[in-house]
């Protein structure tokens, strides 16, 4: 017998996106479709204990999310034009064209990336009303407190709400201005996804990889000739190629020097190549690539190597130089330390990394990689003391895992 937490949290990590959208797009209103679909997953958890889990869960889900969006209008006020609003939505009338692409979660993506709104709001609000993550695991992906993340969701929706913001795709002229929001906002989704926050989480969440490339997707079909766009979905689907060998038996992450690249999806690294080939003919063209077309360059130089001595190091060095123009962020300058690890040796990157301190102390792979430099200089003392402090940062048991057998192999 399937147990009914269980089930609710398959449910969760599969199905809130869509019953949100469902919701959004009955009643026009984020607060409500939040709600409601947060009371439909707790009573699930008593009524499926009770009576089992049902053959549709996402169908009993979003029919009990509405009746308690409704019971809740009736509430606050049994006459007003919004109840008379929701009783016609929840007529079986089938609802006007919404667009170009019929799809609920990617019409809310729009809303929620609306230029009224500011982009850390826009972040926060699509991780949460989209990708299901709770404020803790959003304020971990923008490494602040939780309660400034829980005030920017709050804003945000509020704001929606003063402005009638619609449900609907924006117009065929106004997406190239709205992409470049719902870009980052898939691109944190789908890391979510690959490196799932939370003590208790499995190190990766193929819902949300598989529902943010499945939304690039539709993005792509709106906008074939986008560079970023197919630079995203190349670097999603390079990413996802190496989801199998990511994990061992056991649930602890896999590093890419250690991975079985046999085991690598080469149907999907075949795509991805294709379409960086694609982006780097136009480059060469004169269109300069941007952020997420060189990240996808420099996972097609690591997918092209059959074993990790063969990695080009030099070429990803070359195109990290070319991110920080584009990028001087913390993150990626820690990243590119890597690879001036591999060329230069592990001391200079040391160096590289140990300047980025300020700024990511709370980051766990800036400890992580500092750990593995000092390792390799032989300062085991220091080496364990940064595995420590990674350790006690990690998100989830596959990192903590793998961390703590690499401190652990420490002399």
């Amino acid at each position: 017998m399937i147990d009914a937490r269980e089930a609710v949290t398959r449910a969760h990590h599969e199905e809130w996106a869509r019953v949100v959208a469902a919701l959004t797009r009955r009643f026009g209103d984020l607060d409500i479709a939040e709600e409601a679909a947060a009371e439909a997953f707790a009573t699930a958890v008593e009524r499926w204990r009770a009576d089992g889990v049902p053959p549709n869960p996402g169908a009993w889900l979003t029919t009990t999310a509405n009746r308690r969006a409704i019971d809740r209008i009736r509430r606050e006020n049994k006459r007003d034009d919004r109840q008379k609003e929701a009783q016609m939505a929840y007529d079986d009338d089938p609802p006007e064209p919404l667009g170009a692409i019929d799809d609920d979660r990617l019409r809310l993506i729009f809303i929620c990336c609306h230029p009224a709104l500011a982009v850390e709001a826009r972040l926060a609000l699509t991780l949460r009303m989209v990708g299901g993550l709770t404020v803790p695991e959003i304020a971990r992906a923008f490494l602040v407190a939780e309660s400034a993340i829980g005030q920017r969701i709050t804003r945000a929706k509020a704001k929606i709400k003063a402005a009638r913001i619609p449900y609907r795709m924006p117009s065929v002229d106004d997406l190239p201005a709205r992409v470049s929001g719902v870009l980052a906002v898939l691109f944190l989704v789908f890391n979510e996804g690959y490196l799932a926050s939370g003590p208790d989480t499995d190190p990766v969440r193929h819902d949300l990889t598989a529902e943010a490339i499945r939304l690039t997707r539709l993005i792509r079909a709106l906008l074939p000739r986008d560079g970023e766009v197919a630079g995203l979905l190349a670097l999603m689907l390079l990413t996802e190629a190496r989801r199998t060998a990511r994990t061992s038996a056991s649930g602890e992450l896999v590093a890419l020097d250690e991975q079985d690249r046999g085991a690598w999806d080469a149907e999907l690294i075949a795509e991805g190549h294709r379409l960086v080939r694609e982006r780097l003919a136009a480059a060469a063209a004169g269109v300069a690539p941007g952020r997420y077309q060189i990240l996808a360059a420099i996972n097609a130089v690591h997918t092209s190597a059959r074993d990790i001595r063969d990695t080009d190091w030099s070429q990803v060095l070359a195109l990290y130089d070319q991110l920080v123009r584009l990028d001087p962020s913390p993150i990626i300058a820690l990243n590119r330390a890597i690879a001036v690890a591999e060329l230069d040796g592990p001391e200079v990157a040391l160096a590289a990394i140990d300047r980025l301190e300020p700024r990511l102390a709370g980051y766990h792979p800036y400890h992580a990689t500092r750990a593995d430099l000092l390792r390799r200089l032989g300062q085991s003392q220091q080496s364990r003391a940064a595995y420590d402090r990674a350790v006690e940062l990690a998100g989830n048991t596959g990192e903590t895992a793998y961390l703590t057998r690499r401190r652990d192999q420490l002399r």
